[in-house]
């Protein structure tokens, strides 16, 4: 079907846009030059789209009922066997709802997207089942991800499967609570400034955040792609390790992934910590929200660690605020650039689009006003330094972005892991209904201190539950040098195997 030729005073306005002012003969003759490109739109409309195939069946699924869905940590129910062998054969998994799973419904926690259904499963996905996984369904998560906590996500929050009426930490909130609370074995997170090490410290769950690009991120939905990640969340780290065997790797089709380098995870699982040198980064407790409870928890659970065999130092990285603020223009400008204004794709970049996603989202125009407050404020700021300062501003974060990763590196040169606590708090109490907004946002932001920085950097991070407040889990966040997520595994299993968190 031909695509619709504009007018000359269409064109006219089209240019004025793009601050050219055009007379209706220019404009007349620039339409009839653009012809012939218009013709090229006609041959690629009328070609199939290049999209992989699906191979597993499956059904729609559904929302479970509220009796069924106590912590509104479901987003639909939808049960894809896998193969009949595999790595992963007999293991349940579910997706947090940015994951496309063919013909399965996808909200990725808003309102807006409603009613879109993906046409291909994330390469993550046919990973899982090619390794015999079974897929639950989609796990709720907050508003387009951008939230920490999970009172942001439509169409409820998600409740903390340890107590009721508090946060699962976000934005992958529904995939840890549903861990936690026992329903699936394994599920995916996504991670751009803490959202799988977030819901785990706040649940009691393992969440790796693997190294930038290890895992592709191919048929996830973006936020930013320079600090894109996803990857798994387990109830161990077993599990953990096995899961990211599994998913982990090039798949030629994600710009963020530069060479990946892939190891067999669980075979540094049973090797101890003795000898291995820890770094605890003096910054990382040195967070103005810090609950001294916390911390103190985290250094016992450090003072374990040593007495397993590991030697321990204290050790600074004076650039861990640096990367937290080099997030703001990034994060913000590069959310409203791709995830808005590029309707979730963006451009410059060869690999698999999702056009029924872009269509599909592109209508947030008309539902602005039901975005989340969250959302709201990241792309006001983000809009500010686009249209103020040109992006200038996300350029040069970027450039400081490397010096940012030197700092750590430098001290990774030197030890083996870096440990801090992974948030400063422990969960907290859902937000009522109608509260102020400042409320609203502080509940959504103000764990991120220790976690938003390493995905400016890019380096692995592992928040492991290292025990209990007042009832409700800590977690130990675990770093370490690019592509070293088997030393992370190696100290988790230490730890692990040496002491029951719970009881903690």
């Amino acid at each position: 079907m031909p695509i619709v030729r504009p007018t000359p005073e269409q064109l006219k306005e089209l240019a004025s846009s793009l601050h050219i002012q055009l007379t209706t003969e220019q404009a007349s003759q620039y339409l009839e030059l653009m012809q012939a490109s218009f013709d090229a739109y006609d041959v690629i409309d009328g070609l199939p789209d290049e999209i992989p195939a699906v191979k597993y069946p499956r059904s729609a699924g559904a929302r479970p009922a509220a009796k069924d869905n106590p912590l509104n940590a479901w987003a639909c129910k939808s049960t894809v066997k896998g193969a009949a062998q595999g790595k992963l054969a007999g293991r349940t998994v579910v997706l947090k709802d940015n994951v496309a799973l063919a013909g399965v419904p996808m909200m990725n926690g808003s309102s807006t997207l409603e009613g879109f259904v993906p046409s291909y499963d994330a390469t993550i996905v046919t990973r899982l089942l090619d390794a015999g996984a079974t897929i639950l369904g989609k796990a709720t998560c907050e508003h387009f991800c951008l939230s920490g906590g999970s009172h942001t996500s439509d169409p409820a929050p998600v409740h903390n499967p340890r107590r009721h009426g508090y946060g699962s930490g976000g934005s992958s909130s529904g995939s840890a609570a549903l861990v936690a609370a026992g329903e699936a074995e394994m599920a995916i997170g996504g991670d751009q400034g803490g959202s799988i090490r977030i819901p785990s410290a706040f649940c009691g769950t393992y969440g790796m955040k693997a190294t930038h690009g290890l895992v592709p991120y191919t048929g996830v939905m973006p936020i930013e792609a320079t600090v894109d990640h996803v990857g798994p969340i387990t109830a161990n780290v077993r599990d953990n390790a096995l899961m990211l065997e599994v998913i982990a790797g090039a798949d030629g089709l994600d710009p963020r992934q530069y060479a990946p380098e892939v190891q067999r995870y669980t075979a540094a699982l049973d090797r101890g910590v003795r000898g291995l040198k820890i770094g605890i980064l003096t910054e990382g407790f040195a967070l103005g929200n810090m609950d001294k409870r916390v911390a103190d928890k985290v250094q016992e659970a450090i003072a374990q660690l040593e007495k397993l065999g590991a030697s321990v130092a204290t050790v600074s990285v004076e650039e861990h605020a640096l990367a937290g603020a080099l997030w703001q223009p990034i994060g913000c400008e590069g959310l409203t650039m791709q995830m808005m204004h590029g309707n979730g794709m963006g451009f410059n970049w060869k690999g698999l689009y999702d056009l029924g996603l872009l269509d599909r989202h592109s209508h947030w125009r008309e539902h602005a006003d039901d975005l989340s407050a969250t959302l709201k404020l990241c792309m006001f700021v983000g809009q500010y330094g686009l249209t103020q300062y040109q992006g200038r501003f996300y350029a040069k974060a970027q450039n400081i972005a490397r010096r940012a990763r030197a700092g750590y590196d430098k001290a990774l040169a030197d030890v083996d892991l870096l440990v801090m606590p992974t948030v400063p708090i422990i969960a907290q109490p859902l937000p009522r209904p109608g509260c102020p907004l400042a409320e609203y946002v502080a509940r959504a932001f103000e764990m991120i201190g220790n976690t938003a920085p390493l995905d400016i950097t890019g380096h692995p991070a592992m928040s492991i539950p290292c025990g209990t407040v007042e009832g409700l889990p800590v977690g130990l966040m675990l770093v370490g040098k690019h592509y070293a997520e088997a030393t992370l595994y190696q100290a988790a299993a230490a730890f692990e195997a040496s002491m029951e968190w719970q009881q903690h």
